[in-house]
């Protein structure tokens, strides 16, 4: 599918430019008309791969005094919903002071696309002036992918009692969906207030008790050793990898704890039929790879790379998480592979099957960035053009 996209694109840039290969394409900001910027974003939601790939391309390269007041007056203005989200994403690729207008207005907008995308923008860019906003919004916010943004824009405020209480509620009652994604946010931004909470939660058999082992690790307090060790002798064998994973995260005897998720991996490749084992090692090993290491990354991409479904997918996916969450780590260790293509390949499935539009667009950003802040001709632009052309951004 990729790959017929990049032709196609090629042979429309071509016919109508006559210009370079599509791997030279990096050439800093390109002037566009009034007309093509407006073209352009009328093609965001075009149901041609290809021509909406395009589009993109060619607002992200636009310069900024251009494109971002044409965006702004998409989000507010166009007649369809999604060329209005796919503006307000692309927006963010600017430094322009009026988006935090944009996103505020954003959040009460009937589109849930619009509200997810402000929340996501304001976890990344906290505003505390902005919480009691948010505490009124969640108590009537329902959307089943808005809720979860909303939840961890609120966990990435400095720590406020109000807001830490609320979530802490929250961990413990409703769906066992939005409880996830609190608990995720909760460990996430190492909420300690809510350790307690997360005990009880942990002791519990069901499909909420890795999520508060994972948190438990993320938020570092060797206090939570204890409890960990407990769930290591009593819970079920599908939540083993997410403990050992948190007691990593703690610090703890991580090399031999890596060990033993590398291990699970193999051992579901090769008899199948432990899909709950598999997906939770491999997880396990995409949130110690956020946290910075190396070697959880590299196993990921040792397994990943030669292997099929059923394992591909959740280390694919893990893969992905990582590459959103920590660009730096990924880039390195892209750089470092011998394998380069089979990895940079892994990301861009991991990218088809993820649908965080809002971080993937930071991650093309941050590429962009490291392309340009590279030396013509280095392994890091080699690399960044690689995956600009891979990932058709």
């Amino acid at each position: 599918m990729r790959r017929a996209a990049l032709i196609a694109l090629f042979v429309i840039c071509h016919s109508l430019f006559v210009v370079a290969p599509i791997h030279a394409q990096e050439r800093g900001p390109t002037p566009a008309t009034p007309e093509q910027i407006r073209a352009a974003i009328d093609k965001l939601a075009d149901l041609d791969y290809a021509t909406r790939m395009a589009a993109g391309r060619t607002l992200r390269r636009a310069p900024s005094a251009q494109v971002a007041p044409a965006l702004l007056q998409a989000v507010s203005d166009h007649a369809d919903g999604f060329v209005r989200f796919k503006a307000l994403i692309l927006l963010t690729g600017f430094n322009d002071p009026r988006i935090v207008d944009a996103m505020e207005a954003a959040m009460v907008s009937p589109n849930d696309r619009l509200r997810e995308v402000a929340y996501a923008y304001f976890e990344q860019n906290p505003r505390p002036a902005l919480a009691a906003r948010m505490l009124a919004a969640l108590d009537k916010e329902e959307g089943e992918f808005v809720r979860p943004a909303l939840v961890r824009a609120l966990a990435a405020m400095p720590k406020d009692p109000k807001v830490t209480e609320v979530l802490i509620r929250d961990a413990g009652r409703g769906l066992d969906f939005f409880r996830s994604t609190v608990i995720e946010a909760i460990g996430d931004y190492k909420i300690a207030a809510a350790i307690p909470r997360l005990n009880e939660i942990a002791k519990i058999d069901g499909p909420l008790q890795d999520d508060a082992a994972t948190a438990l690790g993320k938020i570092g307090d060797k206090g939570a050793l204890a409890t960990l060790a407990a769930m290591q002798q009593s819970a079920p064998k599908e939540t083993q990898p997410a403990i050992a994973a948190a007691i990593c995260l703690l610090g703890t005897n991580c090399s031999a704890h890596i060990g033993y998720l590398e291990k699970t991996l193999t051992f579901a490749d090769t008899y199948p039929g432990y899909q709950d084992l598999l997906r939770g090692a491999a997880a396990g090993l995409g949130h110690i790879a956020r946290q910075g290491n190396e070697d959880a990354l590299r196993i990921l991409f040792d397994v990943g790379i030669p292997s099929q479904d059923p394992v591909r997918a959740p280390v694919t996916l893990a893969i992905g998480l990582v590459a959103l969450r920590n660009t730096p780590l990924l880039l390195k260790t892209l750089q470092a592979r011998p394998d380069q293509a089979g990895a940079i390949g892994m990301v861009a499935e991991a990218f088809d099957m993820l649908e965080e539009d809002l971080e993937e667009e930071r991650f093309f950003v941050y590429v962009r960035q490291a392309y340009w802040a590279a030396a013509d001709g280095s392994p890091t632009r080699k690399l960044c053009e690689q995956l600009i052309n891979k990932l058709d951004f």
